[in-house]
């Protein structure tokens, strides 16, 4: 099997005309196919729906599914609001700032810039309350294969090599914060040294 790339993902929303709107005045997708059936074509249940194809940018798409006989959509109440996201790269760090102001004059709350030291991002909700994230890179062109190599030297070796800039290691293991013994110190504050995946990256 050989995966080109994602085709599509797709999501509910309440409304697929309210959703084609905000995401063409928000973040400029055009809408590309629209689709209403009353049947699902790969389980034959008579369940009616419209489905809607928006342009996300370089051959990537997004879709969203508004099923109107179904009962209101919710979340996932177990899983926290800040997990589940839909994240799109954007320019640089300006377009990004200008990004932010933008949303805002269309009435949303928006979080960030947030330093990811990688990236900078912007977080906020579209209408059916699906977390969306702006991302503008901050480094040079293939950091991110740099930075993957450093991690599997570091999760192998279990310390951080010399000459590589410091910055807080995501993996923590639960209940290990309060271990002194496992914390290090960078020029970012603490970090937590163990990783309870870290056999997932050897």
């Amino acid at each position: 099997m050989n995966i080109k790339k994602i085709h599509h993902v797709a999501y509910r929303c309440k409304d697929a005309k309210e959703t084609v709107a905000f995401y063409k005045d928000v973040l400029n997708m055009d809408l590309l196919l629209a689709i209403a059936e009353d049947q699902v074509p790969s389980t034959k249940a008579p369940d009616p729906y419209i489905h809607i194809f928006l342009d996300a940018g370089q051959g990537n798409v997004l879709a969203f599914f508004e099923i109107p006989n179904s009962p209101p959509m919710g979340r996932d109440e177990n899983t926290p609001a800040w997990v589940q996201h839909i994240a799109f790269e954007i320019g640089d760090i300006d377009e990004l700032v200008t990004a932010k102001e933008h949303i805002q004059a269309q009435g949303l709350d928006v979080i960030g810039p947030t330093d990811h030291y990688l990236f900078k991002s912007i977080y906020f909700f579209d209408p059916n309350g699906h977390r969306l994230e702006l991302c503008a890179n901050v480094n040079a062109p293939g950091y991110w294969r740099s930075f993957t190599h450093w991690h599997r030297r570091w999760l192998k070796n279990g310390a951080r090599p010399s000459g590589h800039p410091g910055m807080p290691l995501s993996c923590t293991k639960k209940n290990s914060v309060s271990n002194p013994e496992l914390i290090q110190t960078t020029e970012h504050g603490p970090v937590n040294r163990c990783c309870q995946y870290r056999h997932l990256l050897l």
